[in-house]
């Protein structure tokens, strides 16, 4: 087995983190710079510099390891209040040399510039512009997904064929021996694999359930079914056979009776099953324009 798609498959995962990570930095550099306060620095990964260049004030770069990211902030702890005394221990040195730290990097008359000195409603608007590019990465990315790939679906294109007519409801006849059972009734119509149900009884089919339900409906009697096959709309006569179907709740669980039997009612069966594809889901907006306004 060839390494080369595992290979590709952790580069394009790195790459989507290393995307992922530094459009979420942006939005914390935006509404910061946006507010006067100075960004230092702004990387993609931690570890040793691979790459930098620095633009106006702010140093942009890459570093070796491409599990995280960081954009700089200056000012981002405020001084200790006046008068207050470094207090002994891990914690307390830990968050006095923090707060060293951070005031060291205010230059002399630029404090207004320093992220401690921004109002609540701007700290908060910096803060949060990280999670909502997550929220906007995450949106995009599942509207690219259902329009531009799709859902799984069912469609009413002949799939297979089931050979001849099953025994019960939890046997179905394979292979070219029917031991007697009468041909489904899609082969003894005539359907193919690829063919496409267009119509049925005269209905115009729009979907698998409707086709389910009308060939439901005509169990025992003749019935007209058109398909498209090469382009050609192609008119069969089917004769849906009796038989009893399980009956299922919405998620598509068999239900069962007291006794746990599956519970069964009477439908037609006509022997293929339909193709599974995937079906890009319309753009359509939330709340569609109202036809008319009202003063």
């Amino acid at each position: 087995m060839s390494i080369v798609p595992h290979i590709v498959g952790v580069l394009v995962l790195l790459l989507g983190v290393l995307v992922s990570v530094g459009l979420h930095e942006v939005g914390h550099m935006v509404p910061a710079k946006k507010f006067g306060v100075r960004v230092s620095q702004y990387f993609v990964g931690f570890g040793p510099t691979l790459w930098s260049r620095t633009k106006g004030e702010t140093e942009y770069g890459i570093k070796a390891i491409p599990l995280g990211g960081f954009v700089r902030l200056v000012g981002m702890m405020p001084p200790a209040p006046e008068g207050a005394t470094r207090g002994r221990g891990f914690w307390n040195d830990l968050v006095a040399d923090a707060r060293d730290a951070s005031v060291a990097e205010v230059r002399p008359g630029e404090e207004h510039r320093a992220f401690y000195n921004l109002s609540t409603p701007k700290k908060l608007a910096v803060m949060f512009g990280g999670p909502f590019m997550n929220l906007v990465i995450a949106t995009v990315l599942m509207a690219v997904i259902l329009i531009g790939y799709g859902l799984p679906a069912v469609s009413t294109t002949v799939a297979q064929l089931s050979e001849c007519v099953p025994a019960s409801v939890t046997s179905a006849a394979s292979g070219d021996e029917c031991e007697g059972r009468p041909a489904a009734p899609a082969v003894a119509a005539g359907l193919e694999p690829g063919d496409e149900v267009v119509s049925f009884g005269g209905a115009e089919v729009q979907g698998w359930q409707q086709l389910v339900g009308l060939i439901n409906e005509s169990a025992g009697r003749p019935s007209e079914i058109v398909v498209l096959r090469d382009g050609e709309r192609v008119s069969l006569e089917v004769t849906p056979a009796r038989t009893e179907r399980p009956v299922v709740d919405e998620d598509g669980t068999a239900v069962l009776d007291a006794a746990g039997e599956p519970v069964v009612q009477p439908g037609g069966f006509v022997g293929f099953s339909p193709l599974q594809v995937r079906e890009p889901q319309p753009c359509r907006p939330c709340c569609p324009p109202s036809a008319s306004r009202r003063g």
